[in-house]
């Protein structure tokens, strides 16, 4: 059984590129490094090869070679052992040849200096990787506030989600999303903010916020989107105050809102710390329908079910932080959407759609999914349907991803609604 929830989003895929901080790593033996032996197995053949040949061809002082080799892959003691282990080792291979044949002072000077060489290297090497986990680390942690692992069946929703960054070493960009339970059901963002950089993270940071306070409070999917779009004009205005040059930036995105189903309403009018309001909420959509308010992003997949793979529409909205500058009144129409109960929304940002291959062809996601769809129907659920895109992906554009890249699908969970209801936010 595949894995649900944040269970894709914790390993990283690969993308075709190899971290350097794992060069320390590329020999292993129940877990253990044994990169030691790629020196040794140097140091034994020079010993061995010097031994065994005439006089007239010395190597002995290719020692020099096993303590450089040290200080690529090993630690600094590692690196300062085997500089100890070549120098002696130079001694005494020397010293075992007649007088005529022995390769001198001058060879043992530039077996000594390279040991120290190579120690001083390594020193070099392994603080520069300290500092870059450190950082990796801190970006890491970024992430985690930014885009918060989600529990499996949050909100009564099943779901997978997958983000590889454009720049493997960076790890965060500004591709965003979120599910939200609330009093007024579980609503779901998915978006990309425009640009890269740390100034992309801070807006969808900004946006997450806003949404995780809207969508929670707000009984009308329509308030939440005009609270979004409200957000993103602020964060312009601040970095414009600020006096930096990203003051033109904007977010596409899609919201989704699944209304509670009945046993949720009714455990909600019956609480007594249920919020206020929520008591007196209206009657939304039916259980077989979705909300939806598209900011000019993709399109929305329903995968599975009677109807293979189709796309929900569009919306017609503008961007997040371009509705006023286009003459937008109000924010974009709530579209209420037909979606089966067996069927689950796929959604992804321009990573996958706009990925190419060595002939410049776009990856065909509808297809692909469809076909997949077609030969087993349980690539339909969230955790084998984030899988087969994220291999699809990557393996059109042979790991050279152009965009950062997100994969998010979620449907309503069989078992009924898991997450938390009204008032009683579970932490």
């Amino acid at each position: 059984m595949e894995p649900r929830g944040h269970g894709l989003l914790d390993r990283r895929p690969r993308n075709g590129r190899r971290d350097v901080l794992q060069r320390h790593q590329l020999l292993r033996i129940r877990g253990r490094s044994v990169t030691w032996l790629v020196p040794l197995g140097v140091l034994a053949a020079i010993s061995y090869t010097d031994y065994n040949t005439s006089g007239e061809f010395r190597i002995v002082s290719w020692c020099v070679f096993v303590s450089a080799i040290a200080a690529a892959l090993c630690g600094v003691w590692t690196t300062a052992l085997f500089a100890v282990l070549a120098l002696v080792t130079y001694v005494l291979g020397d010293a075992a040849w007649p007088s005529e044949y022995r390769e001198g002072p001058a060879d043992f000077v530039l077996v000594l200096v390279g040991g120290v060489l190579s120690v001083l290297a390594s020193s070099v090497r392994v603080r520069g990787e300290r500092r870059m986990l450190h950082i990796m680390r801190i970006a890491e942690t970024t992430r985690r506030t930014v885009l918060r692992p989600l529990p499996p069946r949050w909100g009564g929703l099943d779901h997978a989600a997958v983000y590889l960054a454009a720049d493997a070493d960076a790890r965060m960009g500004g591709d965003f999303y979120d599910i939200q339970p609330g009093p007024h059901g579980t609503r779901v963002l998915v978006g990309d903010v425009q640009g890269k950089g740390l100034g992309a993270v801070e807006a969808a940071a900004a946006l997450l916020g806003t949404f995780r306070e809207a969508a929670y409070h707000e009984r009308d999917l329509a308030t939440v989107a005009a609270r979004l779009e409200t957000r993103m004009r602020r964060h312009r205005l601040h970095t414009v105050a600020l006096g930096r040059a990203d003051g033109d930036r904007f977010a596409t995105a899609v919201l989704i809102g699944f209304p509670p189903d009945a046993a949720s309403q009714a455990a909600l009018a019956a609480a007594p710390d249920a919020a206020p309001e929520a008591g007196a909420a209206a009657p939304g959509p039916d259980a077989g329908t979705v909300e939806l308010v598209g900011f000019g992003h993709e399109s929305p997949l329903a995968v599975g079910g009677e109807g293979g793979v189709r796309p929900l529409p569009q919306g017609g909205g503008l961007p997040l932080g371009l509705g006023e500058l286009a003459g937008q009144a109000g924010p974009p129409p709530v579209l209420r959407v037909p979606v089966a109960a067996d069927e689950t929304l796929l959604l992804v940002t321009d990573g996958v759609t706009e990925a190419r291959d060595g002939a410049g062809e776009f990856y065909p996601l509808a297809e692909e999914v469809a076909a997949a769809v077609a030969r087993d129907p349980r690539t339909a659920e969230p955790g084998r349907l984030v899988a087969f895109v994220r291999d699809g992906t990557l393996r059109h554009c042979r790991g050279r991803l152009a965009d950062d890249t997100t994969v998010f699908a979620v449907r309503r969970g069989a078992g009924g609604d898991e997450g938390p209801v009204g008032g009683r936010l579970r932490s």
